[in-house]
């Protein structure tokens, strides 16, 4: 069986990882090298050192065909994603293609498959944020829609396919499967790497003491100048009025703010609020489990934040991982500085037991349960 990978992001990278390590852990033990993963990289986060050391941190072998997309309007990336993934999969001739989450990579993966009548297997199916503003809610929806094998990592998403038609009567060929969240997964195996590692460099003096770590991404918030001053000056006010805020900054942001004279002087006058320089997958997690509370308008980070057992505050308007708000593992807080005080303030007094925290997304076997379904595929065939 041959099964062609599509990753572009980095969230994607961990997440292939997990179903990656199941695949490596199949051929040591059958020797008969049944299995072949072909990974290709769209090149949708455009930054080389970025992607690579995700790579090297999370033990993923090179791609097998890297497309160098870059950066672009989302048109203009998602279409050269479609025809360069096009070439390398009238060549490879999968079995299957396996997509994950909901970036334009996950888009043009499934496109490309489907118009090429081979089977697409979406990892993360069925997640709803109800936002059809947000790039990516387009992007999961359509990919569901062009999937054959949907991967639920909650009940939540499986009931989402559902409403939206899914599985079909007319398509007896899709199956609705909950497989867990390869995120708890990664969580687990990664986060036992990360144990006893060190704070990266920008956390000096926090040793053993409370902060806030936080992440902003999304581009609804670092491509527009007032969202994101709005932020940082939530963030800024958290750090002077409850503890220091610890913020790892993505190099598109940081050209941003040093073009934009208003963020500049936020930024120059910000004494609470530390900027420091992106993290490594395993730094990100050592720092994660060390905080006091996780601040974020990522998706990822939220369940990376309730894996780790720490409260979160979302800066978004809505959430895909709803799970997580019912729990009272995660709030919604808006954008709005004072709402985000507010909701930090209240989740720092929450009486959270992490050791009691519901199972909500599976048994921490996802990639190997993923595995099986696209064998049991093929071999239907």
């Amino acid at each position: 069986m041959k099964f062609l990978t599509v990753v572009g992001a980095r969230p994607q990278f961990i997440k292939a990882a997990v179903v990656s390590r199941a695949v490596r852990s199949r051929l040591a033990a059958s020797h008969d090298g049944s299995v072949r993963e072909v990974l290709v990289h769209t090149g949708q986060h455009y930054d080389a050192s970025m992607s690579q050391v995700f790579f090297d941190e999370l033990d993923i072998p090179n791609p097998d065909h890297h497309l160098g997309v870059g950066s672009g309007s989302h048109g203009a990336q998602t279409g050269a994603m479609l025809e360069r993934l096009e070439s390398v999969m009238v060549e490879e001739k999968p079995d299957v293609v396996l997509v994950y989450g909901d970036t334009n990579s996950t888009l043009a993966g499934a496109l490309a498959a489907a118009k090429l009548h081979i089977p697409v297997a979406h990892v993360e199916a069925g997640l709803r944020s109800f936002n059809r503003r947000m790039p990516e809610e387009i992007n999961r929806v359509m990919t569901d829609h062009l999937s054959t094998l949907l991967f639920c990592p909650t009940e939540t998403a499986i009931d989402n396919l559902r409403l939206e038609g899914l599985p079909h009567v007319r398509r007896p060929e899709v199956k609705v499967i909950r497989t867990g969240d390869v995120m708890f997964d990664a969580a687990l195996f990664y986060g036992a790497r990360a144990e006893g590692r060190s704070l990266p460099a920008g956390f000096d003096g926090l040793h053993g003491k409370d902060f806030i770590l936080a992440t902003i991404h999304r581009a609804e918030n670092t491509d527009d100048s007032t969202a994101l001053g709005h932020l940082l000056e939530a963030l800024e006010r958290i750090g002077e009025r409850l503890m220091p805020v610890v913020w790892p900054v993505h190099p598109r942001t940081r050209h941003l703010m040093e073009r934009d004279e208003t963020l500049r002087h936020i930024c120059s006058r910000a004494r609470h609020l530390r900027m420091v320089e992106p993290l490594g997958y395993l730094d990100m997690v050592a720092a994660e489990r060390r905080a006091r509370l996780v601040l974020t308008d990522s998706g990822g980070v939220q369940k990376e934040a309730f894996f780790h057992g720490k409260p979160c505050v979302t800066m978004r308007t809505e959430t895909e991982w709803v799970e997580l708000v019912d729990a009272g593992w995660n709030t919604i807080a808006g954008t709005e500085p004072e709402a985000i005080m507010t909701a930090v303030e209240g989740m720092l007094s929450a009486r959270l037991d992490p050791a009691n925290r519901p199972p909500l997304y599976g048994d921490g076997h996802a990639g190997e349960a993923i595995l099986e379904v696209l064998i049991g595929q093929i071999n239907e065939k």
